[in-house]
């Protein structure tokens, strides 16, 4: 089997590739120099020139706030850059992975987010993702939409990079603590991708590590277990300014995963005190 993989500069991409690579399975990955998605003529050479039995497409714009700003970039990368790729792999009739987002949502309530809810995305960037999506199940029938949040990964900046940077110059923080969601670890998520390719159970996942918190307890995690003495100080979303709406429900269904043989994800906490061990190794 060959696999293209888009976005390998990013934290998924890049853990993508080498979970490929660890598994014997023959991995292209790519970034804008050797495949700018938003040029459908590049993209249609290059998937025809690596001739991929399947594409997992990691590549997005994903700057939140900036995308308030530049709607029309957005747009191009995570709208119509993966309708570019789902119309080659239609031609092709080769199966893709489309990496999206719990932003599709409206963000409200409590309850736990299903696959096939209604998408209501309460800012540009989940706009864009939740075209993305549309595309795809349009044009293709051999797809996975898996919808992830709260990323972290060694390749690229995360959240926890930001509070262990932040950890240098201050001793307190202030972090939201009414948004509530599930932390995902590359290295995890890159393994059941990995394993998700290799079938034919298409259709849309959530995939997340297992448990929930806010951000806040998310960040008094991370100082506990890095050992780092840190006053975390807790806040409102409104409280904090950002440009672009955040979701305060994250929550989202993994149970499709098991009902079609996949392995849930391990906790995030789990994933967190093994995130930090590698970091120190890099």
């Amino acid at each position: 089997m060959k696999v293209l993989v888009t976005g390998v500069k990013g934290q998924l991409g890049f853990d993508v590739v080498n979970e490929l690579t660890k598994r014997g399975i023959e991995a292209v990955g790519v970034d804008i120099e050797e495949m700018d998605i938003t040029d459908s003529a590049s993209v249609d050479r290059v998937i025809k020139e690596v001739a991929p039995d399947a594409v997992i497409h990691c590549a997005a714009y994903t700057a939140v706030d900036a995308a308030e700003d530049n709607e029309d970039v957005c747009r191009k990368v995570n709208a119509d850059g993966t309708r570019n790729i789902a119309e080659v792999c239609k031609e092709l009739d080769i199966k893709m992975i489309y990496i999206s987002t719990d932003y599709v949502f409206s963000g409200q309530g409590e309850r736990f987010w299903e696959p096939e809810d209604e998408r209501e995305p309460q800012s540009v960037y989940g706009q864009t993702k939740y075209e993305g999506e549309l595309a795809v199940q349009e044009l293709l029938e051999k797809y996975f939409i898996v919808r992830i949040a709260w990323v972290f990964g060694i390749n690229g900046k995360n959240f926890i990079k930001t509070m262990l940077n932040l950890a240098k110059t201050r001793d307190t923080v202030t972090v939201v603590n009414d948004q509530f969601g599930s932390p995902t670890y590359t290295y995890d998520l890159a393994k059941l991708l990995v394993d998700m390719v290799q079938t034919e159970k298409y259709g849309v996942y959530h995939a997340t590590n297992e448990g929930i918190c806010s951000w806040y307890e998310f960040a008094c995690a991370i100082f506990k277990e890095a050992g780092i003495e840190m006053n975390v100080l807790p806040i409102s979303s409104a409280e904090y300014a950002a440009k672009a709406k955040r979701p305060y429900n994250s929550r989202m269904s993994k149970d499709k995963l098991e009902e079609n043989g996949f392995d849930r994800l391990p906790t995030w906490q789990d994933a967190l005190k093994r995130y930090l061990a590698a970091l120190k190794e890099a």
